[in-house]
């Protein structure tokens, strides 16, 4: 036996508890798609090559994870300036372990090409304006998570939930900061080396011109620099987790949502069982030395655990582009991973044997 390919960071005795109970069980994956204008920003982001790239990317994103490798893809994965798709981890785990998934469009330009629910949210503005979201659509995004995740808890063992929203990091610091936490340089980028000076900019110029309150309610605080995935997946995290476990498949992005979930459930008197929840990633994120995953999670009171997953000794340059902190984490990678060493007791060579059979297949495809 090598490693073990879960790692719990913080509160180990929460992690390994959670970890005990859901082992063997399998989970019903729920992408929210999102969309901010924040990551159209020039440089914000890495999750596509140039802004219109980035427009695309949840669409993409969407699409590959239902429809797989396919020629006739309207939105094939957008180019990256180095690495592949996060995707093709997640995608690599739910169709080889036969893990359903159900995604959730919370607000994009244009609606998926694949099966989705609509939530009736918008695409936010970029958080440098101050006014990311009208506030009555934060708050029928936050009733359509908590009714998604009663109705979708039902159905599963436990929820995996997983996101797609470009530009979502800097949105997290927004998030973080106007709840008050001090999340300074301690976020995650798909950089290798993270933009903190870039991202900090925007959320400082967001929160000046929000004119927030000394303590504002914590949806106005999304209304003013978050983006519609923050309120419909800590809904529907509050909601399920009365009933049964849940895994935020995320990092940055997902702690923010965890400081959202406390911060509401203080506000609003909200039941929920946080015993039930944890965080979960790569060990990218988990340990990158660009920003402190870690002490955000303690920061939050968050359990944090991540896949041991490791693509140094890859056949591919793309996979081996993740060890020198390229792309990192998206579409619920890591959360999937932890997944699978659950349901089907993955190790890694299952893993990095699954995912590079779908890109072995994705690069036969592709060439002309």
């Amino acid at each position: 036996m090598g490693e073990p390919l879960i790692k719990v960071y913080t509160q180990n005795r929460r992690g390994e508890d959670w970890l005990g109970r859901v082992r063997g069980l399998r989970p019903g994956l729920v992408l929210t798609l999102g969309f901010t204008e924040t990551g159209l920003v020039e440089g914000i982001s890495a999750a596509g090559a140039t802004p219109r790239d980035r427009t695309f990317t949840a669409l993409a994103d969407a699409e590959f994870m239902v429809n797989g490798l396919t020629t006739a893809l309207k939105y094939p994965l957008p180019p990256l300036q180095a690495g592949a798709s996060p995707a093709l981890i997640s995608k690599a785990v739910i169709a080889e372990q036969g893990i359903p998934l159900v995604v959730l469009n919370a607000g994009l330009p244009q609606p998926p090409t694949v099966l989705h629910l609509d939530l009736g949210g918008k695409r936010a503005q970029c958080l440098s304006t101050g006014a990311a979201l009208p506030l009555d659509v934060v708050c029928h995004l936050w009733r359509q998570g908590l009714a998604q995740g009663e109705l979708l808890g039902s159905k599963s063992d436990y929820l995996l939930l997983a996101e797609c929203v470009v530009g979502g990091t800097t949105t997290a610091l927004g998030l973080l900061t106007g709840l008050g936490l001090d999340a300074a340089a301690r976020v995650n980028s798909s950089h290798p080396i993270c933009n903190h000076d870039q991202k900090q900019a925007l959320v400082t110029k967001g929160l000046s011109l929000a004119g927030l309150p000394e303590r504002p309610h914590p949806l106005a605080v999304v209304a003013a620099v978050g983006d519609p995935m923050q309120p419909v997946v800590a809904g529907m995290a509050i909601a399920a987790s009365r009933t049964r476990p849940v895994l935020l498949a995320g990092g940055t992005q997902m702690l923010a949502v965890y400081a959202l979930m406390v911060a509401i459930a203080a506000a609003e008197g909200c039941d929920w069982n946080p015993q039930n929840i944890v965080v979960g990633t790569t060990r990218w994120v988990a340990e990158d030395a660009t920003g402190d995953t870690v002490g955000l999670a303690e920061l939050t009171g968050a359990c944090l655990m991540a896949t041991r997953l490791s693509f140094a000794a890859s056949r591919f340059e793309a996979l081996r582009a993740y060890e020198r902190g390229f792309v990192k984490e998206g579409v619920g990678a890591g959360g999937c991973a932890i997944a699978a060493s659950l349901y089907q007791n993955w190790g890694q060579p299952e893993l990095l044997g699954a995912i590079e059979a779908l890109l072995a297949q994705k690069s036969r495809l592709e060439k002309p």
